[in-house]
């Protein structure tokens, strides 16, 4: 059956009349749907009976499957998430003391092959639509029972962060209508400055960005030179610096309110955590707006890097914020369960590799 999940508001009122029903049926389907978070047709108290029934004959709200929910000792909560073709990506809640941070994924896999990430081990073999995007933060919504959708002041799941398997921007369409669907004010109604879209430098969709969704932006850095980053992130070859800068640019000129963007700086011992890397990357966000994530490198499997030692992070971070730029340590979250920054990869069936 076809689901009603993932559609944008005009699409829904659509199907709604092609089956003979009244637009405004639309608008009580996506309070139900978003809002209420109900799952079957029959509990839309709202709704006439011979409607319930003609949805329910016609229609599905199920979720992705939950294969397994996973629970770290600092309390991050992963989900191995499977679709209807079988394909599997994982969703991370990453908790703080009254809020916290939900990860979503956008691709199956990643072609990026980011040489320090074990989701680029995993080949890409497709893009998210708009209904599997939604549907991972809906999932964690339903693990925390948090619905109906509380308030900024009240909701434990209060910001999202598109920084999971893949690389967003390279699913441009599906992610800009799963992020209007997440923030619809009758709906999840998260505000676009709660959500944080990152990318590893697909400069010619930064810009977009801006007129878009106008939400935050993360720039995967980890490099201040073109030689090292197109070493470690074969994408810096078809996007330099130089040119990944200039979209930064773009992008922060086109926004209604002004706001910083992050640059995410994995610390890799003796590769690009020395006093000199430091003072290259001031010099190259001078001209931004910007705030620098010193994240501590996490070890996986096979992996030929060493998380940077903590006096060389903290060496790294003290020049870069003489330069005035505030740059935050990040702590790492979900080690014991492979859910931290860089660790994420879906399970393999061996018909799929």
């Amino acid at each position: 059956m076809k689901t009603l999940l993932g559609l944008s508001k005009q699409e829904l009122q659509q199907e709604i009349e092609s089956i003979g029903e009244k637009p405004f049926r639309a608008k009580q389907l996506w309070h139900w749907i978003y809002h209420q978070g109900v799952t079957d047709f029959h509990k839309m108290t709202t709704l006439a009976k011979p409607f319930q029934d003609k949805l329910a004959e016609l229609y599905t709200l199920d979720r992705p499957q939950v294969i397994t929910e996973r629970t770290s000792t600092d309390t991050t909560r992963k989900w191995l998430v499977r679709f209807q073709d079988g394909k599997e990506v994982e969703t991370v809640y990453i908790p703080e003391e009254d809020r916290g941070a939900v990860c979503i994924s956008t691709q199956i896999g990643c072609a990026q092959g980011c040489a320090f990430c074990h989701t680029g081990t995993q080949r890409l073999q497709r893009n998210l639509t708009a209904e599997e995007i939604v549907g991972q933060f809906m999932i964690v919504r339903d693990s925390y029972n948090e619905w109906p959708s509380p308030t900024d002041e009240t909701r434990m799941l209060s910001n999202i962060v598109v920084m999971g398997m893949g690389e967003p921007l390279y699913n441009y369409d599906n992610l800009i209508k799963a992020v209007k669907i997440l923030t619809d004010g009758e709906g999840i109604a998260i505000s676009k400055r709660r959500i944080t879209i990152s990318t590893a430098g697909m400069a010619d969709n930064i810009p977009r960005l801006a007129k878009d969704v106008g939400t935050k932006l993360a720039i995967s850095l980890h490099a201040p030179n073109d030689e090292l980053r197109s070493r470690i992130m074969p994408i810096n070859r078809k996007y330099p610096l130089s040119r990944l800068i200039a979209a930064c640019k773009e992008y922060q000129k086109a926004l209604e309110h002004r706001q910083y963007i992050t640059m995410e700086y994995v610390m890799l011992k003796d590769v690009n955590d020395t006093p000199q890397h430091a003072h290259e990357l001031v010099e190259l966000v001078k001209d931004l707006e910007v705030k620098v994530n010193l994240i501590p490198f996490n070890p996986w499997a096979g992996c030929p890097f060493e998380p940077s030692s903590n006096n060389a992070i903290h060496r790294f971070q003290h020049i870069v914020e003489a330069a005035h730029i505030p740059t935050p340590i990040r702590q790492s979250r979900g080690q014991d369960i492979m859910a931290a920054c860089g660790q994420l990869k879906s399970h393999i069936h061996p018909e799929q590799c």
